[in-house]
């Protein structure tokens, strides 16, 4: 037996001994999410017992260092433990910002010590990480952010306000752009603070969407402040670090947009038209065929950008074609099921309904499509500008 397939076996053994019941085969729905934090809500006592298992292992970050929390597997090996969480249904032990965003930023740019001190943490799941980038001023053009920091007596003290801070009400900490050099270009004075969110001088206010969520957040810095070592990266050059954050967090949207998705396309099609009414209709089969199509590609591409971000050979490029296309491809699905279902089905109540509505949303976050669309045309196709 070779090791990859000794590893395999000694993870399916494992999985099928540590993964309970109550944590495996769930709807990929927010309400099935485990966030942790220092408050924690669990949706089951199967997923906390699930988390800690995995935690214990490192599994719930398998590819970061074991001396920060991780499991220390190689690509191949993470690759493995994927395909036998798959096999059996297991749930993701842990939603988090910080292992989707902050935690590769501070594997790149944090101190050694920033790095034992928060990693850990985050793996376990034991604070619950927002990020402090938009503000009502600067959303696509985030280089403008006017969010200040003053450093006063070995503390940033921070003044401002950011916008679209996700479940910025339930998190404990917050990793923020603000602007530490106000008199040089924008791109050159900003740099990338870390802050306990559990202090006077922050406070958040959830705003109501369309769709009934409130898990966008206002968040206002009131004098708020943090050690002079919760800087990541140099003082001033904190856009190095967002680009590189942005990058994850873009891929990252446009991987989750189709992320519960409710019944399969075709289902739906079949359930509301019937096989013969299908049959009948070619064009909605090609609108259908060609949205399962792109579904698929866009899984390879994202198992191809893993790949690639591992050996640090991704092209800078990738995440906003991903984050275009996923979007793009989750909208159109949304459309799709709306036609089919017929506007006398939509209620608030209904999952479709709610996806419907996000799908516009999911194509402004983390810089809107159009932006994306511009930044691949300057800089990947080097197009000239228009004048």
């Amino acid at each position: 037996m070779s090791d990859s397939e000794a590893f395999r076996a000694e993870t399916r053994v494992w999985l099928e001994a540590n993964c309970p019941l109550g944590a495996r085969n769930l709807p990929n729905a927010p309400e099935n999410s485990v966030w942790g934090g220092r408050n924690p809500h669990w949706p089951s006592g199967d997923q906390k017992l699930w988390l800690e298992r995995m935690a214990e292992r490192g599994w719930t970050v398998p590819e970061w260092p074991k001396e920060f929390g991780g499991g220390g597997l190689d690509k191949h090996e993470a690759a493995v433990l994927a395909q036998e969480m798959a096999r059996i249904g297991a749930h993701s032990p842990l939603a988090s910002l910080g292992i989707w965003m902050l935690g590769p930023a501070l594997l790149e740019f944090g101190t050694d010590k920033q790095k034992r001190k928060y990693l850990p943490d985050i793996a376990k799941g034991k604070v619950r990480w927002a990020q402090g980038y938009s503000e009502p001023g600067a959303g696509s053009d985030l280089a403008g952010v006017q969010t200040r920091g003053e450093l006063v007596d070995g503390k940033w003290v921070v003044n401002g306000q950011k916008i679209w801070t996700t479940y910025g009400d339930k998190c404990d900490m917050i990793f923020a752009l603000v602007r530490t050099e106000p008199d040089v270009p924008k791109h050159q004075g900003i740099s990338f603070l870390l802050l306990d969110m559990d202090q006077d001088g922050i406070t958040t206010r959830p705003i109501e969407l369309i769709n009934g969520d409130a898990h966008f957040c206002e968040t206002f810095f009131d004098n708020a402040v943090t050690d002079q070592a919760n800087i990541v990266g140099e003082r001033g050059q904190g856009w190095t670090v967002a680009k590189f954050l942005l990058g994850h967090e873009r891929a990252m949207i446009g991987q989750a947009s189709g992320a519960g998705m409710g019944k399969p396309l075709e289902e739906v099609a079949k359930g509301t038209l019937g096989v013969d009414g299908l049959r009948a209709e070619p064009a909605l089969r090609q609108e259908i065929v060609d949205n399962l199509l792109g579904s698929w590609v866009m899984q390879i591409a994202m198992e191809r950008m893993r790949d690639q971000a591992r050996a640090h050979a991704m092209n800078p490029h990738t995440p906003s074609v991903l984050k275009l296309t996923g979007t793009e491809l989750n909208y159109a699905r949304t459309e799709l099921v709306g036609a089919l279902n017929g506007i006398e089905t939509l209620t608030m109540g209904d999952g479709d309904t709610r996806r419907w509505l996000s799908a516009p949303a999911n194509c402004i976050a983390g810089g809107s499509n159009e932006i994306q669309l511009n930044i691949l045309a300057k800089r990947a196709l080097e197009l000239p500008e228009q004048k």
